[in-house]
């Protein structure tokens, strides 16, 4: 690499940058951010999941979670429930709140989509989404 722009991490942070503001500037209107909003998004998927589901869907540490799911629970979005059986478990559930606001999320987070992929053409953006799954979503290798 000759230069910073060529930099793959440079170029991954900045696209990420600039695509969580435009997220960020949709979903703040409804007191969102767009972690928050993955994960509602897995509930609406399927409510009552184990908050153990969600991180290991979203990549996160059970600490990371912790904080999410409270922030959640303090604004009113979700719902835990812990196993009567087994106190440790819990089941995060949607609350209707968030059930009211899901279309208008789900619209708000195409629009960013869109809005950040400007300019790329369909076959771009399906090429560009699998190329950041591949890098992204693979398990480390160490």
């Amino acid at each position: 690499m000759k230069t910073i722009e060529e930099c793959l991490t440079f170029l991954l942070g900045k696209a990420q940058q600039h695509a969580q503001q435009i997220a960020k500037a949709r979903l703040q209107p409804y007191g969102v951010t767009p972690v928050q909003y993955a994960l509602l998004h897995l509930l609406f998927e399927k409510d009552g999941q184990q908050s153990s589901e969600l991180g290991d869907r979203l990549r996160l540490d059970s600490a990371t979670m912790t904080g999410l799911l409270d922030r959640l629970v303090q604004n009113g979005f979700i719902e835990r429930h812990s196993n009567p059986k087994d106190r440790r478990v819990n089941r995060i559930y949607l609350t209707n709140r968030s059930i009211e606001l899901q279309g208008i999320l789900y619209e708000k987070m195409q629009e960013a989509h869109s809005e950040a992929l400007k300019g790329f053409t369909e076959e771009e953006t399906v090429l560009l989404k699998s190329m950041l799954a591949r890098i992204g979503l693979e398990k480390a290798k160490i």
